[in-house]
Protein backbone atom coordinates (compact mmCIF):
# COMPACT_ATOMS: atom_id res chain seq x y z
CA UNK A 1 0.00 0.00 0.00
CA UNK A 2 1.33 3.43 -0.93
CA UNK A 3 1.98 5.72 2.08
CA UNK A 4 -0.11 8.87 2.22
CA UNK A 5 0.92 12.11 3.92
CA UNK A 6 -2.11 14.00 5.15
CA UNK A 7 -1.77 17.76 5.39
CA UNK A 8 -4.01 20.66 6.04
CA UNK A 9 -4.03 24.07 4.41
CA UNK A 10 -1.91 26.30 6.61
CA UNK A 11 -0.67 29.82 6.22
CA UNK A 12 2.47 29.34 8.30
CA UNK A 13 5.59 30.10 6.34
CA UNK A 14 9.28 30.64 6.54
CA UNK A 15 11.31 32.95 4.34
CA UNK A 16 15.08 32.91 4.17
CA UNK A 17 17.39 35.74 3.16
CA UNK A 18 20.80 34.35 2.40
CA UNK A 19 24.09 34.89 0.69
CA UNK A 20 27.35 33.26 -0.26
CA UNK A 21 30.50 35.26 0.42
CA UNK A 22 34.03 35.07 -0.93
CA UNK A 23 36.95 36.31 1.12
CA UNK A 24 39.04 38.61 -1.11
CA UNK A 25 42.38 37.40 0.26
CA UNK A 26 42.04 33.72 1.12
CA UNK A 27 39.18 33.06 -1.37
CA UNK A 28 37.39 31.17 1.41
CA UNK A 29 33.65 30.80 0.88
CA UNK A 30 31.03 31.39 3.54
CA UNK A 31 27.29 31.28 4.08
CA UNK A 32 25.13 33.83 5.87
CA UNK A 33 21.36 33.72 6.25
CA UNK A 34 18.38 34.83 8.30
CA UNK A 35 15.17 32.84 8.71
CA UNK A 36 11.97 34.75 9.33
CA UNK A 37 8.29 33.88 9.58
CA UNK A 38 7.08 36.57 7.19
CA UNK A 39 7.59 37.34 3.52
CA UNK A 40 10.79 39.19 2.67
CA UNK A 41 10.22 42.93 2.41
CA UNK A 42 12.42 45.96 1.85
CA UNK A 43 13.20 46.62 5.55
CA UNK A 44 14.28 42.98 5.94
CA UNK A 45 16.72 43.26 3.03
CA UNK A 46 18.10 46.53 4.39
CA UNK A 47 18.62 45.01 7.85
CA UNK A 48 20.24 41.92 6.33
CA UNK A 49 22.70 43.88 4.20
CA UNK A 50 23.63 46.13 7.13
CA UNK A 51 24.17 43.09 9.37
CA UNK A 52 26.25 41.39 6.67
CA UNK A 53 28.38 44.52 6.34
CA UNK A 54 28.93 44.59 10.13
CA UNK A 55 29.77 40.87 10.17
CA UNK A 56 32.25 40.94 7.28
CA UNK A 57 33.71 44.35 8.26
CA UNK A 58 34.50 45.44 4.73
CA UNK A 59 32.80 47.07 1.75
CA UNK A 60 30.43 44.71 -0.04
CA UNK A 61 29.98 43.94 -3.70
CA UNK A 62 26.60 42.24 -3.79
CA UNK A 63 25.07 40.42 -6.74
CA UNK A 64 21.28 40.55 -6.56
CA UNK A 65 18.36 39.43 -8.61
CA UNK A 66 15.70 41.98 -9.46
CA UNK A 67 13.20 41.21 -6.71
CA UNK A 68 11.37 44.45 -5.96
CA UNK A 69 12.42 44.27 -2.29
CA UNK A 70 16.07 44.07 -3.42
CA UNK A 71 15.76 47.05 -5.75
CA UNK A 72 14.01 49.26 -3.21
CA UNK A 73 16.40 48.25 -0.40
CA UNK A 74 19.43 49.18 -2.50
CA UNK A 75 17.83 52.48 -3.50
CA UNK A 76 17.10 53.34 0.14
CA UNK A 77 20.57 52.33 1.32
CA UNK A 78 22.22 54.43 -1.37
CA UNK A 79 19.95 57.38 -0.50
CA UNK A 80 21.06 56.95 3.13
CA UNK A 81 24.70 57.19 2.02
CA UNK A 82 25.76 53.52 2.17
CA UNK A 83 29.08 53.92 0.33
CA UNK A 84 30.10 50.45 1.50
CA UNK A 85 27.58 48.84 -0.88
CA UNK A 86 28.20 48.17 -4.57
CA UNK A 87 25.54 46.21 -6.42
CA UNK A 88 25.72 44.17 -9.60
CA UNK A 89 22.32 43.13 -10.93
CA UNK A 90 21.59 39.75 -12.44
CA UNK A 91 19.64 39.76 -15.70
CA UNK A 92 15.88 39.47 -15.25
CA UNK A 93 14.52 35.93 -14.98
CA UNK A 94 17.93 34.28 -14.73
CA UNK A 95 17.94 32.17 -11.55
CA UNK A 96 20.40 29.78 -13.20
CA UNK A 97 23.06 32.53 -12.96
CA UNK A 98 22.60 32.94 -9.21
CA UNK A 99 24.74 30.61 -7.05
CA UNK A 100 22.45 31.20 -4.07
CA UNK A 101 19.63 29.52 -6.03
CA UNK A 102 21.81 26.39 -6.19
CA UNK A 103 22.22 26.58 -2.41
CA UNK A 104 18.42 26.81 -1.97
CA UNK A 105 17.94 23.85 -4.31
CA UNK A 106 20.47 21.79 -2.39
CA UNK A 107 18.72 22.54 0.89
CA UNK A 108 15.24 21.84 -0.48
CA UNK A 109 15.89 18.81 -2.63
CA UNK A 110 18.77 17.09 -0.82
CA UNK A 111 18.75 17.92 2.87
CA UNK A 112 15.04 18.54 3.28
CA UNK A 113 13.65 16.19 0.63
CA UNK A 114 10.83 14.11 2.08
CA UNK A 115 11.12 16.00 5.37
CA UNK A 116 7.76 16.43 7.08
CA UNK A 117 8.00 18.88 9.97
CA UNK A 118 5.74 18.71 12.99
CA UNK A 119 5.30 22.48 12.97
CA UNK A 120 6.95 25.67 11.74
CA UNK A 121 9.48 25.66 14.58
CA UNK A 122 10.56 22.15 13.60
CA UNK A 123 10.91 23.30 9.98
CA UNK A 124 12.91 26.35 11.09
CA UNK A 125 15.33 24.14 13.02
CA UNK A 126 15.76 21.88 9.99
CA UNK A 127 16.40 24.85 7.67
CA UNK A 128 18.98 26.28 10.08
CA UNK A 129 20.71 22.89 10.27
CA UNK A 130 20.65 22.54 6.49
CA UNK A 131 22.03 26.00 5.76
CA UNK A 132 24.36 26.27 8.74
CA UNK A 133 27.92 27.20 7.80
CA UNK A 134 29.37 24.11 9.44
CA UNK A 135 27.20 21.89 7.24
CA UNK A 136 28.73 23.07 3.96
CA UNK A 137 32.29 22.24 3.01
CA UNK A 138 34.29 24.41 0.63
CA UNK A 139 33.89 21.95 -2.25
CA UNK A 140 30.09 22.01 -1.96
CA UNK A 141 30.05 25.82 -1.75
CA UNK A 142 32.25 26.00 -4.85
CA UNK A 143 29.80 23.72 -6.67
CA UNK A 144 27.07 26.34 -6.19
CA UNK A 145 29.21 28.85 -8.10
CA UNK A 146 30.11 26.20 -10.67
CA UNK A 147 26.41 25.47 -11.29
CA UNK A 148 25.97 29.19 -12.10
CA UNK A 149 28.93 28.87 -14.50
CA UNK A 150 31.05 31.22 -12.38
CA UNK A 151 34.75 30.51 -12.02
CA UNK A 152 36.36 31.29 -8.69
Amino acid sequence: MRPVQYAWHRHDRLSVIGSLSISPNSRRLGVAFVVQDTNVRTPDVIAYLRALHRQLRRPLIVVLDRLSAHRSAVRKLHQAGARWLTVEWLPPYAPDLNPVEAMWSYAKYCDLANFVPDDVDHLCDAVINSLGDTHFNQQLLRSFFHSAQLNL
